[in-house]
């Protein structure tokens, strides 16, 4: 009998990495990735300006809220961009299926990046994906109402991706030259968002001494918060230095390694890489971090490195509080409140409740209709009102409430007086005859009671 034999199916077990950039700055930001080389992953742009989406490099390019802004842009208003995105829903579930990963990257403070990106972040946790957001900050000078915007798209997007990279750009004032240009400048940014990626995908692509995959990166990210993301590079004599120290600094982010409570530390260098080296440098990260934080470790050979070490760290873990889980967070937050105001999360009037009036003993009489209960059956007609109890626990129909005493009336000193009525006088009574003097008028002059002519 013959037996057949089966040659074992080899797979790609690869994750698939998907980068979304939305509206303006996140398509410009593929772009730039585009032309740096970045390879392993499948770049997506999502806007509702035609013109602008025409200009991109991406893969592929979707045109969102068709129908609502008719190919034009957002206009800087978040809420358009929200609504062009819900109207596309579909469509952008269909560009995210079968991913594993996805890194959305938008320019927060505008209309499509703001108002798209959570709705994207939302959409790619519903297919079970790795969700990582990469954003930047505007500069202080594109004015208060757009930082309030940014701020506002930051705190809705929390709610729906596994970790948040933020970039304020003002930081880029601070490790940029004077004379750098603003192309240059946003490069810098960029730089960022690329190098975590390629940190990434190779972490999952390329085989390694202590081999990482896309499971510990899923550990230590998956409702990580909010997440840093450092790659050092370092050569010559003190390249361990160098590198984890690069690694952890990352001056652009707005987050420091200081307290993480999960690390994933991956260190790279040619065949003369030394074990001490590779000690001290997971030592450097590890100092800076929590002291019970949650370490993954990986190690790997790259020949065409030569003196070059290079360190990636990601560190998640910084709040006490971190993103919602898929499970625990709630759909309704999808109707959040005007951007620029307060957020749905600070809105003390969001999902409010009637009052109750509280019955207080003693102070209402019994069988006495209050002012509340009026105002009970006007406010909540769906109240129902319990019926009087008897007063002091007989049986039979309430007690009528007793008459409380009237106050006495005001007198005003300035009230006429009323004189006494003139007292009965006994029988055979005869009143004094008054004198002459008392007849007298006195308040009319002498001369005239005595008929003188002046």
């Amino acid at each position: 009998m013959q037996v057949k034999q089966v040659e074992p199916e080899i797979t790609n077990n690869f994750a698939s990495i998907k980068v979304v950039g939305c509206g303006g700055g996140g398509a410009n930001a593929v772009n730039r990735m585009v032309d740096a080389g970045l390879k392993g992953v499948e770049f997506i742009a999502i806007n509702t300006d035609l013109q602008a989406l025409t200009a991109s490099k991406a893969d592929k390019k979707l045109q969102i809220g068709e129908k609502l802004t008719k190919g034009l842009g957002a206009g800087a208003v978040p809420e358009i961009g929200k609504r062009a995105a819900e109207e596309s829903r579909e469509e952008i579930a269909q560009h995210l299926k079968g991913a594993d990963l996805v890194f959305v990257t938008a320019g927060m403070g505008g209309g499509t990046g703001t108002g798209a990106a959570p709705i994207v972040a939302d959409i790619a946790r519903d297919l079970n994906c790795l969700t990582i957001a990469v954003v930047t900050k505007p500069f202080q000078f594109e004015g208060k109402q757009r930082m309030r915007n940014a701020e506002a798209g930051i705190n809705e997007l929390k709610q729906f991706v596994d970790t948040l990279v933020v970039i304020p750009n003002d930081r880029l004032l601070e490790v940029v030259a004077r004379g750098t240009s603003m192309l240059e400048a946003f490069r810098v940014a960029d730089d960022v968002l690329r190098q975590g990626i390629q940190g990434i995908s190779d972490l999952i692509a390329l085989p390694a001494l202590i081999n990482l995959d896309f499971a510990d990166v899923k550990t230590v990210m998956e409702s990580g918060g909010m997440a840093h993301i450092g790659i050092g590079v370092g050569s010559g004599e003190n390249r361990t230095q160098d590198a984890a120290k690069a690694a952890i600094a990352s001056p652009l982010l707005e987050t420091k390694i200081d307290g993480a409570r999960a690390l994933l530390i991956n260190i790279t260098g040619s065949e003369d890489i030394g074990i001490l080296e590779i000690n001290e440098a997971a030592r450097l990260v590890q100092e800076s971090a929590d002291s019970e934080a949650n370490i993954i470790f990986g190690a790997g050979i790259d020949p065409s490195l030569k003196d070059e070490i290079h360190i990636t760290v990601i560190a998640t873990g910084f709040e006490k509080a971190a993103f919602p889980t898929r499970e625990a967070r709630k759909k309704p937050f999808r109707a959040s409140v005007p951007y620029g105001s307060a957020t749905a999360a600070m809105n003390p009037y969001e999902n409010r409740q009637p009052l109750e009036r509280q019955e207080t003993p003693g102070f209402e009489a019994p069988g006495v209709s209050s002012l509340y209960d009026n105002q009970e059956a006007s406010y909540f007609p769906g109240a129902s009102r319990p019926a009087p109890q008897p007063y002091g626990g007989a049986i039979g129909a309430p007690q009528p409430a007793p008459a409380y005493p009237q106050p006495p009336q005001y007198q005003s000193p300035y009230q006429q007086q009323v004189p006494p009525q003139t007292p009965p006088q006994p029988a055979g009574y005869q009143p004094q005859q008054p004198s002459q003097a008392e007849k007298d008028d006195l308040g009319v002059p002498a001369y005239l009671r005595r008929g003188v002519k002046k």
